[in-house]
C-alpha cells in the first residue's frame, strides 16, 4: 500500500467513527506534510483519494471539509408546491466564476499533483462548481493548460537595471529565472514544446531578453536562434526530472536519497565488474539536481563565450569573414575557389 493510501485510510477511519463530522475541516496539504512527514505531492494525493471516494469536498475560502450537511438536525420537509411550478433555486456559485479563478485553481492542482492529475472535472471540484460551467470561460483542457503557462510566465520578468548586464550575466540570470519557474511549477517543463512552440504571449519578453543579448554580440541570425534554443532546452530538459521525481516520491513515499539507499546493494552487485563505477560509488557522490543544473549551465555559457569570442564587434569573425561568410576581399568563403 502506498503511503498516501495509508494516510487517507487513517482519515477515512476518523470520518467513519464520527471524529470528523460533516462540515468539519480535514487537515490541509501543509498540515499533512508536517504531521505525517511526507512530501507535498503525497499530501495532495491523500486529499484526492478522499475526494474521489466522496468523503470530502472543497469549499472556496474555507478549505477541504467532510462531505455532507453540517449538524445532526434533519432537514425540514419540503413545502408542497403547485403542479408545474418549481421552487426558487439558490443562485449558483458559477455567477462569480472567472477564467482567472479557473486558471489559478488549475495551476494549484498541477503544482501539487502533476499535469496527469489535471482534468476539467478536478478543477471544477476544487472550485465547487459544475464541470460544464468551466467551458463558459475556457475552451477545453488544452486551452486551459495554455492559459496556465501564460499565467506562470507572467511572473517571469527582468528589471531595467538588469539591461546593463553583459551578455553572459544576462543569459545566466535568464536561465536561473527559468529554472526557478520550473522548480515552482514542475509540470511546466513537460507542457512546453521546443519542436512545436506554443504561442504563449507572456513568454515573449523572456525570449526577447535572451535573443537581444546574443544579437548585441554580433552573432548571425541562425547562431542567435540556435544558441537561444540550446539554452532554453537545456534548462527545460533538466527540469523534466522535477515532475518525474515528484511523481516517484508520491508513489513510493521515499525521496531520491532514501530510494538510492535502498537500491545500493543491488547497484553495487550490478557494477561489480566495472572498477571505475565501483571506486566512484564507494567514494560517494552527493547527487543534487540544482548543482547539476548549475554545472551544465556554466559549461554551456563557456561554449557560447568561445563562439562569441570568434565574432568581432562589427560582426566579422576572427579571420575577418562577415556573417554571410565573405572574406575581407569580398569573396564568398563558402564557395570553392578556382
Amino acid at each position: 500500500m502506498d503511503r498516501y493510501e495509508q494516510i487517507a485510510g487513517e482519515l477515512r477511519e476518523r470520518i467513519e467513527r464520527g471524529e470528523l463530522r460533516p462540515g468539519d475541516r480535514v487537515p490541509s496539504t501543509r498540515e499533512i506534510t508536517r504531521r505525517w512527514n511526507v512530501a507535498m505531492a503525497t499530501a495532495t494525493k491523500v486529499l484526492a483519494e478522499l475526494r474521489g471516494r466522496g468523503l470530502v469536498r472543497a469549499v472556496p475560502g474555507v478549505g477541504t471539509v467532510v462531505a455532507g450537511s453540517p449538524g445532526p438536525s434533519p432537514s425540514p420537509a419540503p413545502a408542497e408546491r403547485p403542479p408545474g411550478r418549481q421552487l426558487p433555486r439558490r443562485p449558483a456559485p458559477e455567477g462569480v466564476l472567472t477564467a482567472e479563478r479557473i486558471v489559478a485553481a488549475a495551476v494549484a492542482v498541477a503544482d501539487g499533483e502533476g499535469l496527469e492529475a489535471l482534468s476539467m472535472r478536478r478543477v471544477a471540484a476544487e472550485l465547487d462548481v459544475a464541470t460544464m460551467s468551466l467551458y463558459r470561460h475556457v475552451p477545453d483542457k488544452d486551452g486551459l493548460v495554455h492559459l496556465m503557462m501564460d499565467r506562470v510566465f507572467a511572473g517571469v520578468s527582468f528589471s531595467a537595471a538588469d539591461a546593463a548586464l553583459g551578455w553572459r550575466a544576462r543569459l545566466e540570470l535568464a536561465a536561473h529565472l527559468l529554472w526557478r519557474t520550473f522548480r515552482a511549477h514542475p509540470w511546466l517543463a513537460s507542457a512546453l514544446s521546443v519542436t512545436r512552440p506554443q504561442p504563449v504571449a507572456n513568454a515573449l519578453p523572456f525570449g526577447e531578453w535572451v535573443l537581444s543579448a546574443l544579437v548585441a554580440e554580433g552573432l548571425d541570425v541562425p547562431s542567435v536562434f540556435t544558441a537561444y534554443l540550446t539554452l532554453f532546452n537545456y534548462v527545460r530538459g533538466t527540469a523534466l526530472n522535477l515532475e518525474m521525481e515528484a511523481a516517484a516520491e508520491a508513489a513510493t513515499g521515499q525521496d531520491a536519497e532514501a530510494w538510492m539507499d535502498q537500491q545500493e546493494g543491488m547497484f553495487m552487485e550490478l557494477v561489480a565488474a566495472y572498477p571505475t563505477f565501483v571506486r566512484l560509488t564507494r567514494e560517494g557522490y552527493d547527487f543534487d539536481l540544482d548543482q547539476l543544473f548549475e554545472f551544465g549551465l556554466q559549461r554551456l555559457l563557456d561554449g557560447l563565450a568561445v563562439l562569441i569570442g570568434q565574432v568581432a564587434p562589427d560582426g566579422r569573425a576572427a579571420d575577418g569573414r562577415t556573417p554571410d561568410g565573405r572574406t575581407p576581399d569580398g569573396q564568398d568563403s563558402r564557395s570553392p575557389r578556382s
